[in-house]
């Protein structure tokens, strides 16, 4: 079986940013799947289920509700090793496109407070496993130290 490309990437210098992880052609149209990669693999600890969850609920939320790019959102969610989350848009997109997104998504979950959208008993499967505090220490996290000062080496995956 060959190896995808999610697996080349070398998980020991990778470090927290917004990557292209791959493009996808649906017919005519492109999706471009994005790596918003919160922590550093196997080097920072993964984030816990509660918060992930959260951040999931947020992002998710605030997405699907976003004036400009609501209709181009396919998924957000977290990725198995909770490192990070997966975001696919449709559209032939690089991550600096998405840069403005992401820190208006972080600031607003970083900001929430109140009744976390989704999770109640009838809306969603596990809706106990919440943690909005640490969701919001994430967000912050994520904004201070990787999306304030972006650059190309956050931008594009290592070589």
């Amino acid at each position: 079986m060959e190896k995808i490309a999610s697996f080349t990437i070398n998980h020991l210098t990778l470090e927290p940013g917004i990557y292209v992880s791959r493009k996808d052609k649906i017919g005519a149209e492109t999706v471009t799947t994005f790596d918003i990669r919160m922590t550093a693999p196997n080097r920072e600890p993964v984030m816990n289920t509660a918060e992930l969850h959260t951040i999931e609920h947020l992002g998710a939320t605030f997405l699907r509700n976003h004036e400009t790019w609501k209709d181009k959102v396919v998924y957000f969610g977290p990725m198995g090793c909770r490192t990070g989350c997966y975001l696919i848009l449709a559209g032939d997109l690089e991550s600096k496109d998405i840069v403005g997104l992401m820190k208006e998504m972080f600031t607003f979950m970083r900001d929430f407070k109140g009744e976390i959208p989704g999770a109640k008993p009838e809306e969603c499967g596990n809706y106990l496993d919440q943690n909005l505090g640490m969701a919001n220490y994430l967000a912050d996290r994520f904004l201070k130290n990787t999306l304030e000062n972006i650059d190309d080496a956050h931008l594009n995956y290592p070589a």
